[in-house]
């Protein structure tokens, strides 16, 4: 996607809330829940030079105090209701999944300042984007970036075998950071490689069976496999599995797509006979 290649991506269920209210004093005050109502970070960061008063996370506050920073600066009136402001972020889903914490918060931090989200996205951090687009979508959109400039729509996407698709989470977080570096450094021809998946990209959501679906997948996975000289997931992990598998994001962690001819109890058993117990339908994952 940051060279061009056409991409599909599907909005969760389950995402990530943020809810602001007036605070006595000069400070931003923030707390962030997990899916359990757990407390796993808190800051307090001063309103006169963003800087953070007290916090449970250095590098995380200093994420946060990017966002805010930026955010003004693409709407000066932002942070003038109030002379303090308590925050408070609440996830749906697990922090390891890598469902998007980071993007849904940029998506919801936009919200609130009344920004273009994706705009707020370039101004602190170097990725495509379209998980920031894609937060905020009530279905799949197809996004791509297009001569420094980005464009993306809605689609439907309701495959009729979307009752043979499973997410598969791999236990581990990776670093999307990481991944885009190990591409940058490691795909060549780059046009090429990217027109190669916009192909099957645009072929993927005219299929019309579970087995022509397969076909792609597999064929995505041998491109990306041999640009980024990384082994596929299959190989790894589950050279007996009977179906496709494809990695989503950045290559070695977060979610697989499994798709599956067997029944939803027989794919759950193979994937939880390897320690994989994380194992959710496409109805249950998808918006």
């Amino acid at each position: 996607m940051l060279d061009g290649a056409l991409a599909l991506s599907l909005p969760t269920k389950k995402g990530q809330h943020l809810t602001v209210k007036k605070y006595n004093g000069s400070d931003l005050v923030w707390k962030s829940l997990d899916e359990n109502g757990e407390v796993w970070f808190k800051s307090k960061i001063s309103l006169l030079d963003f800087s953070p008063v007290d916090t449970t996370d250095e590098e995380l506050s200093k994420y946060i105090t990017k966002l805010l920073k930026s955010a003004v600066r693409l709407n000066s009136e932002f942070l003038s209701k109030w002379n303090g402001f308590k925050v408070e972020t609440n996830l749906e889903f697990s922090r390891d999944w890598g469902l998007g914490s980071s993007s849904s918060l940029t998506y919801a931090v936009a919200e609130w300042a009344d920004i273009h989200p994706v705009l707020l996205h370039f101004k602190v951090s170097n990725g495509s984007g379209y998980d920031v687009a894609c937060a905020g979508a009530d279905s799949a959109i197809l996004y791509q970036v297009v001569d420094d400039s980005i464009k993306y729509e809605p689609i439907e996407f309701l495959p009729s075998f979307r009752n043979n698709l499973y997410f598969v989470h791999l236990n581990k977080k990776q670093s999307s950071i990481d991944g885009i570096k190990h591409y940058t450094k490691t795909v060549k021809s780059k046009a090429k490689f990217c027109k190669s998946l916009t192909t099957i990209t645009e072929e993927i959501i005219e299929t019309k069976s579970l087995a022509s679906f397969e076909k792609l997948i597999e064929k995505h996975e041998d491109i990306v496999s041999k640009a980024l000289k990384l082994d596929k997931v299959k190989n790894q992990l589950f050279s007996d599995y009977w179906g496709a598998i494809k990695s989503l994001g950045a290559w070695g962690g977060d979610f697989v797509l499994a798709c599956s001819s067997k029944s939803a109890k027989e794919t759950k058993s193979y994937f939880e006979a390897k320690g994989y117990t994380t194992v959710i339908p496409f109805e249950e994952m998808v918006l």
